[in-house]
């Protein structure tokens, strides 16, 4: 079992580190500061003329019927979201996210600006308190360009400072923090983890039946590398419930939903304008156009209209300038401490030339001739 559980903790951190110390309270559980002037829009109020139809906020009910609590926002906090199988107790989960969070943390270079982290800490506490969340969080910014944000079990929660500056509102990075911390609501990595220790028990009966020839060796060696290659990263099926669970928690919050399907839309934009651009992470989550489709359709099902949203704070521009110079000042930094490379067209210039007496070219040397008189 010691090593079943070995294994496990490997899957999980691999799941973590592809979509995601010893944990402390949440610094604070002060709401962030608005801006009246530029946070509050009108919840159905179209946009401007010449935006596209996508672009539009989604038509809400005002009031709606929820099938069961799991789609019914005024429960949340009171209701159970996550698997049913699960071999990890609330505090195993725990203590399984804290190592890996002590991993993740060895390995990456920390945001420490006090008005960054406290901004972000306190954004992503407004949405655990809105949230199923049963633990918790502890909220700390990567120094990274990638954008990307991702959620350890227990929740040990990470977001890079390039999501950051690639958001345009507070909203957008509101939408994809609730959707990392509903990954650990969900508790989809235990669930998965668990999932893994099942496939490898069950393999054990087929073993002992296994030849000790090279062919039972291979089907040995297939046996125990399928758990990695089916289990590495979330399933499609849980960052389906991941969106479905986020746009809930934003809602909640008071945040506009919507901003969950612009983010997406804009991503989509920079992939099909720069092909690459999208990591590799999101190579597990449903196609783009999908998650938008369903969002916009889960928005109108279950979320009553509200005469007003949250849509960005001035504090969410003076934070992302902040880091913007923060980012700045590394790279002129990193900058000097790299070696100086040259070209070899700039050597090529610098090389002596055959009218400077103290060269030592090869066209000082003498240049033999034959004489006119000499017989060959």
């Amino acid at each position: 079992m010691n090593a079943i559980l070995k294994h496990s903790l490997t899957l999980v951190l691999g799941t973590a580190l592809a979509a995601i110390p010893a944990f402390s309270a949440p610094q604070s559980q002060n709401p962030p500061q608005q801006d009246p002037a530029k946070t509050q829009q009108p919840a159905q109020q179209p946009q401007a003329q010449q935006q596209p139809a996508s672009e539009q906020p989604v038509a809400q009910k005002d009031t709606v019927n929820p099938k069961n609590s799991k789609e019914d926002v005024e429960a949340i906090g009171d209701r159970k979201v996550s698997c049913k199988m699960n071999w990890f107790s609330l505090e195993k989960e725990i203590g399984l996210g804290k190592s890996l969070a002590q991993e993740v943390e060895r390995s990456s270079k920390l945001i420490d600006d006090p008005v960054v982290t406290e901004y972000v800490n306190r954004v992503g506490q407004n949405l655990v308190r809105n949230s199923d969340a049963k633990v918790p969080f502890t909220i700390k910014v990567i120094d990274s360009d990638e954008v990307n944000a991702f959620a350890l079990p227990g929740g040990f929660f990470y977001v890079n400072s390039g999501l950051i500056l690639r958001a345009q509102e507070e909203s957008e990075l509101a939408g994809v923090m609730a959707h990392e911390i509903s990954h650990v609501t969900a508790r989809h990595g235990t669930c998965q983890a668990t999932k893994g220790e099942m496939m490898q028990l069950a393999s054990i009966p087929a073993m002992i039946f296994i030849p000790y020839t090279w062919a039972g060796y291979a089907m040995y060696q297939g046996l125990n590398m399928a758990i990695p290659l089916t289990f590495l990263k979330f399933s499609r099926d849980a960052e389906r419930e991941a969106d479905f669970l986020g746009i809930q928690y934003m809602y909640k919050a008071g945040y506009d939903p919507n901003a969950y399907v612009t983010f997406f839309e804009r991503i989509q934009a920079d992939e099909k304008r720069r092909p690459g651009t999208i990591p590799k992470v999101f190579s597990t989550h449903p196609p783009t156009p999908e998650r938008i489709a369903n969002t916009q359709k889960e928005i109108a099902r279950i979320l009553p209209a509200r005469e007003e949203y949250i849509v960005t704070t001035s504090e969410f521009d003076t934070v992302k300038a902040r880091l913007r110079n923060i980012m700045f000042s590394r790279k002129v930094t990193d900058g000097k401490d790299k070696p100086t490379l040259r070209s070899k067209t700039e050597q090529s210039k610098k090389q002596p030339t055959g009218n400077d007496p103290n060269s030592t070219s090869d066209d000082d040397r003498p240049t033999l001739k034959r004489r006119p008189d000499s017989q060959p």
